[in-house]
């Protein structure tokens, strides 16, 4: 996470792309951080990541968001994908509904490794292909509740709903991050510390502290 002293953002937010291979993570991607979308893009091998800054409530957020680029397929994701991540985005096909069904692996998974504040999206993509649908926004919708997730249909070939998920993350995020400093300023006031005292948010107590900076 950056500071004051860095002028380039106030905060580096982690958000890592989940979900099964050919959902369209990567379009998803590619459509938030460069308006872009290919048509013929292939899975690729590895980890990639693309970063774009936000305005949000006058600070500013730079977003560092992470695609398995392909590593779903071998069951590869490690430990370290996840480290850091403060948020999620667990996408599905809509029109394929073994991908819907695989959500609850991806949640263990996540929960397994990812720090247990981590903020998460459900995301039905290919909205787009309404006709061939499989998997209906009710029963979606009935998950989220149910799991205490976000949730919203996109479409990235469209960019429908793209920029307002990431957004609604990152609103996420720094909403806990900043109840979580006013908690730790209004306890230092009750201690009695000098007025003025700086907190610094990386260090505050409870399970968010690994995940307010992120490592490349």
């Amino acid at each position: 996470m950056a500071f004051k002293g860095d002028h380039a953002y106030d905060y580096l937010f982690k958000i890592v792309l989940i979900g099964d291979s050919g959902v369209g993570k990567s379009n998803i991607l590619s459509r938030f951080t460069r308006n872009e979308f290919c048509l013929e893009s292939k899975s690729t091998i590895g980890v990639e990541f693309a970063t774009r800054t936000l305005q949000i409530e006058g600070k500013t957020i730079k977003a560092q968001i992470w695609d398995t680029a392909g590593q779903e397929r071998y069951r590869a994701i490690t430990s370290a994908y996840y480290r850091g991540a403060v948020g999620a985005l667990l996408v599905y096909d809509i029109t394929k509904r073994q991908t819907f069904e695989n959500v609850q692996r991806w949640l263990r998974e996540l929960r397994e490794h990812a720090d247990s504040n981590i903020v998460i999206m459900l995301a039905g993509n290919k909205a787009d292909l309404n006709h061939l649908r499989a998997v209906s926004a009710a029963d979606a919708q009935v998950l989220a509740e149910d799991e205490s997730l976000s949730f919203l249909e996109t479409s990235a070939l469209e960019a429908l709903n793209v920029e307002k998920a990431f957004q609604t993350i990152l609103f996420d995020i720094y909403h806990v991050i900043s109840k979580k400093a006013l908690a730790a300023q209004e306890a230092a006031s009750s201690t009695g510390l000098p007025q003025g005292t700086t907190i610094n948010v990386s260090n505050l107590s409870g399970n968010l502290t690994k995940g307010t900076c992120c490592t490349n």
